[in-house]
């Protein structure tokens, strides 16, 4: 199996990885706490997300019910590539974890989700993307959610503390995606869930494509092949491994739905 630690990035490299993406999405965030709209999957930091780019990256993915419950700034600051409450099969009362929560879009649909009985954790390393997902938790008068400082190849909770894990194009930007995969089943309980949108490579991406910088913050260059990520999912322990694609966003990418669990 690769090395998902070096694939895409080159040894050495994760922590020049993590500093470029947090510059990146600080960026976003400020420029949304500052009523501009700023995108996340395009080119250059920070940019406008263009129409083309709305139809596959952002709130669009999103139902009208689900985008009205939310406070404008966690819609403009949207940067996934796909709905994963909508597919993570959610039940009240259980706990769950979006890893890379960013504005709390997610954080705050699923705490609805699992109702007062449950609780929904955001993980996010910016510390402009925590504040500003805080603000939006106060708007929308969400109390059964709480967002973490931390770094999903160290994600800061117990063993056995979560019921499903969730993230929305987030995995890609991780320059050790091993560690990331390993956490996520350390914290699942016994047949925890894992249900993911994220961006998955053709495995003819092109080299040039892998080692852009831009690209790589982008959301594209740091993302695994389909046999990739099934494979560092069951090398972490997880079974049951499902990836669909769902539709195109770069002409060497795809968004996909990944599923996983834990043995019970």
């Amino acid at each position: 199996m690769a090395d998902l630690t070096t694939t895409c990035c080159g040894p050495g490299r994760s922590d020049d990885v993590r500093e470029t993406v947090r510059s990146r999405y600080a960026a976003a965030a400020n420029a949304v706490a500052s009523e501009t709209a700023s995108g996340c999957c395009s080119t250059a930091p920070p940019a406008n997300i263009t129409e083309e780019q709305k139809q596959v990256f952002g709130a669009a993915l999103y139902g009208t019910a689900d985008r009205d419950e939310l406070p404008d700034a966690a819609k403009l600051v949207s940067l996934g590539c796909g709905n994963p409450t909508a597919v993570a099969e959610l039940q009240k009362g259980e706990t769950v974890l979006d890893l890379g929560s960013g504005g709390g879009i997610d954080v705050l649909l699923t705490a609805r989700r699992v109702g007062p009985s449950g609780r929904a954790y955001g993980l996010d390393m910016t510390d402009e993307m925590l504040e500003l997902a805080r603000a939006n938790q106060r708007e929308a008068g969400v109390e059964n959610a709480e967002f973490l400082k931390g770094e999903i190849e160290s994600i800061p909770l117990p063993d056995d503390s979560v019921d499903v894990i969730i993230s929305n194009c987030v995995i890609n930007l991780s320059g050790d995606k091993s560690s990331v995969l390993r956490e996520a089943a350390r914290v699942l309980r016994p047949g925890g869930r894992f249900a993911v949108s994220d961006v998955v490579a053709d495995p003819g991406m092109s080299e040039e494509t892998r080692h852009d910088m831009e690209q790589w913050t982008g959301c594209i260059a740091g993302a695994l092949t389909r046999d990739e990520f099934a494979a560092g999912l069951e090398a972490a322990g997880f079974e049951d491994v499902v990836i669909e694609e769902t539709h195109r966003v770069h002409e060497q990418a795809s968004s996909a739905i990944v599923r996983a669990s834990l043995p019970r």
